[in-house]
Order: C-alpha cells, then structure tokens, then sequence
C-alpha cells in the first residue's frame, strides 16, 4: 500500500476502536466560519490556520481542529451523556521547514458527561493508553486549571489576573507578565515613556498632537486604554510569597501521587487552588481503579500551555522518543461548551490520535 492508505487504514482502525467503545460517529465541515474561531482564540489563530474567502459565507477556514464543531453539534441538541468520534483531515500552517505537517489525518473521541467529570478524565486517558499500548510512548498528565485557579486568587488587581488568565497559553510571555506584575522586571520602556506623557498631559491633548486617526480606535477607546495604564503603573506588586509559589507551579514536574503531595502542601498558602487540588485527587483514584499507577505517571502542571487555547482542566500527551509532535493528546474544555452552547454548558473532555505518527512508530510507513 501507499503510504497515505496505509495512514488511512491506521485511521479506520482507531477510528473502530473508538465506536466499539461507545463512541458515536460524526462528520465535521472542512470549512469552518472564521468568525467563530476568531472570537474563541483571537487574531492569533490566523497565524496557524489556512484562511479564505466566501462571496456568500463570509471568511472562512480550513478545519484546524475537530473539537468547536463537534462542541456545537452536541450543544444543538445532543443526547446527555454522550461520546462521539471522527477522523478526517486538519490543517496547520507551519512557520518553518520541518517534520510538522501543513496537513494530516486526526481521529478523536469526545465525551460529554456532567455526572462525574475526573471518571471521565480517567476515561479517555485510560483508553488512549490502551490502543496507543506497545509503541513505546511516554504518557504526561497535567492540569491547568490548578494554574487558573492560582491566578485568580492571587491579591492583585481584577486587570492583572484577567491579563494573565488570557496568556496562561503563551508561557513566554506569561512569565514576563509575572515577572513585571511581582516587580522583578522593569516596566517595558515604551510603556514608561507613554506614562511619562501622560503624567503630564491629558489622553485628549495626547490624541491630538498624534495627529490624524489609522485604525478602528475611537477616542473614548484610547483615553480607557490610557486610563488603564496608568490604573497598572500604580498597582502595588503581587506579595513575595504568593509570586513564588507561582513560578514554584509552573515548574512542578514529578510523579502524578508526589505532585498531588506538594500541592497539598502548599495549598495552605494558596487556598484558592484547593478546589482544583480536590479534583486532581478524585482524577487520580479514578486513574488508579483503570489500572494507571499515579505512583509512575509523569505530571507537569504547565503541559498544555502551547496547545490550542481552549483546555481548562486535565490534559494529556503520548510522546515518541525523539523531536516528532505529540502522538495523541488531549485535555478538558468545559468553557469551550459554554462559549458555544448559547446559555447551556456541559463538562467536556476528549482528545486526538494521529494515525500517521502512529504507522510510522509501527515501521509500517
């Protein structure tokens, strides 16, 4: 067989694994309208997605990923509980030459279900693990929602934990917003010299001396964003304590039972995680009465935080030795649903194989 058949028959075969485990099988749009997309992960999306234009549908894109449809088709009248399937084609756009492709095969599995969301964690995780068996691959658990929850309950401002919130998935620049919002970085000098002008003139008088407008800005825009400003350049740093254990979660990497240990323990200091610390605990019995040992399972608390932007909770990775992507992964959307459910939300977890990385672990590519 050709390789792209072989790929497919991968495909086909994981896709049935999926259905024999209750899953119900469901077709997705290759187009999907950018407009939705745009407003769950902003203008950044356009950097990885394929885009075109519709003289009827408007802007369009080329499927990125199966979750947001197969959400909406569920949040339109899907039955509770529920599982669902898919294989298909997702596109990426890729800013260098490499071994990540612009355009590949997917199969995933979907579940919907609000009795008991950390069983259905260990569900899908403990499923993966079983089809994905013998390949050699290192799984890795993490959660953000304990990041989350670490971010709003720090004593700061409403603007700077929302600021940090909407940057939890670009780790670079979430550090230096820490490190900046804890006082251990200078303010950015382009922002200390506006300040500078604005301490001695009004945003009106600023506005005018720009001269003419560029942009959708409005004034009153302007003058709030400038208000802004100057609310953060007066905020007091967050407190030594709460920062340091910050950067100390970010790091936390050990076996799923040790991490659970240490964020116990710090969660006197940082009461707000709690909640999250709880579920953990209940993912990890529900994990262990699968069969996976929270003693060996590998936890990062900051995985998941370069994937698409929409997981709250749990999340998943299978890795191959070596610099190939993730072989499967996956995660817990539940504000995804709520986004897309007009009013109704449903706890939502799943995840994706790639059937082509998988063939080729099976040297059969």
């Amino acid at each position: 067989m050709s390789p792209k058949a072989t790929i497919r028959a991968e495909a086909e075969a994981l896709f049935a694994a999926f259905q024999a485990a209750g899953a119900v099988p469901v077709e997705a749009d290759l187009l999907l309208p950018a407009e939705t997309l745009l407003d769950l992960y902003g203008e950044d999306i356009r950097a990885r997605a394929y885009v075109t234009s519709d003289p009827i549908l408007g802007e369009m894109m080329l499927r990125p990923d199966f979750t947001v449809p197969v959400v909406q088709a569920h949040m339109s009248g899907g039955a509770e509980p529920a599982r669902y399937c898919y294989m298909g084609e997702v596109f990426r756009k890729q800013e260098h030459l490499g071994n990540r492709a612009h355009e590949y095969l997917q199969v995933g599995f979907e579940v919907f279900d609000r009795t008991a969301p950390e069983a259905a964690d260990a569900e899908v995780f403990a499923l993966f693990a079983q089809m994905l068996a013998g390949l050699g691959l290192r799984a890795t658990t993490g959660d953000i929602g304990i990041l989350m929850a670490a971010v709003r309950g720090l004593d700061t401002t409403a603007r700077r934990k929302a600021t940090l919130l909407r940057h939890i998935w670009r780790p670079k620049r979430f550090r230096a917003l820490l490190d900046r919002f804890a006082g251990r970085a200078p303010m950015p000098q382009a922002r200390a010299q506006l300040l500078e002008k604005l301490a001695t003139g009004t945003p009106d008088a600023l506005i005018a001396a720009a001269g003419s407008f560029i942009g959708l800005r409005a004034p009153e825009d302007i003058a709030a964003r400038a208000a802004a400003l100057i609310e953060d350049a007066n905020a007091a740093p967050i407190k030594a304590p709460e920062a340091a254990l910050l950067y100390d979660l970010l790091s936390l990497q050990a076996p799923a039972q040790a991490a659970l240990t240490h964020l116990r323990g710090i969660t006197p200091m940082l009461p707000a995680i709690a909640p999250a610390v709880d579920r953990f605990a209940t993912r990890l019995e529900a994990l262990a009465a699968r069969g996976i040992a929270p003693a060996t399972l590998a936890f990062e608390a900051s995985l998941g935080r370069t994937s698409m932007e929409y997981y709250d909770g749990f999340v998943f990775s299978f890795h191959a030795a070596g610099d190939l992507p993730p072989v499967a992964s996956g995660g817990r959307y539940d504000a995804l649903t709520a986004v897309l459910g007009q009013g109704k939300s449903i706890p939502a977890v799943g995840g994706v194989i790639r059937p082509g990385l998988v063939a080729q672990l099976k040297g059969a590519i």
